[in-house]
């Protein structure tokens, strides 16, 4: 038996049903491929414009979303954020680094069901305050904390 025909074969298969999903316009990749986002929000140079581009200007305070920063970040570069939102309906997570020269970071938006849990790795230009947003029910609720930015990995 010939395994390399039988591989040869399946991929000259599967990539023609793909030209022709594509060819009768069925299937449109820049609908797979690109989501919509909120280019002003992101493109926002203040954290007072990119709140105002998601929506989130009003957003409360809530005990019920959680934000895991470290303290003092050694390495700016590549800081962990962890959010954990147990506000129920909760439909989108924001994280914004205040003083970034873009603040808007990362949105994540969830289906009916889904764990409100989010995990990223951000860059900070300095110390800055990490902001978390949740929206549920159509309301935002906000947390933060501060996180040092050290130069060097010195921990002062």
């Amino acid at each position: 038996m010939n395994t390399t025909r039988r591989t040869v074969l399946k991929g000259a298969t599967a990539s023609g049903v793909l030209a022709g999903l594509i060819a009768t316009g069925a299937l449109r990749p820049t609908q797979v491929l690109a989501a919509e986002w909120n280019k002003a929000a992101f493109e926002s140079k203040d954290a007072t414009a990119a709140l105002k581009g998601i929506g989130a200007a009003a957003a409360t305070e809530s005990k019920d979303l959680v934000i895991k920063v470290p303290d003092i970040a050694e390495n700016g570069a590549v800081v962990p954020v962890d959010v954990t939102s147990n506000i129920p309906n909760t439909s989108s997570i924001v994280i914004m680094v205040v003083r970034n020269p873009f603040p808007l970071s990362a949105q994540f938006d969830f289906a009916n069901g889904a764990l409100p849990e989010v995990s990223a790795r951000l860059k900070l230009n300095e110390t800055s305050m990490v902001r978390a947003l949740a929206k549920a029910d159509g309301k935002f609720y906000s947390v933060q904390k501060e996180v040092k930015v050290t130069v060097g990995g010195c921990g002062g």
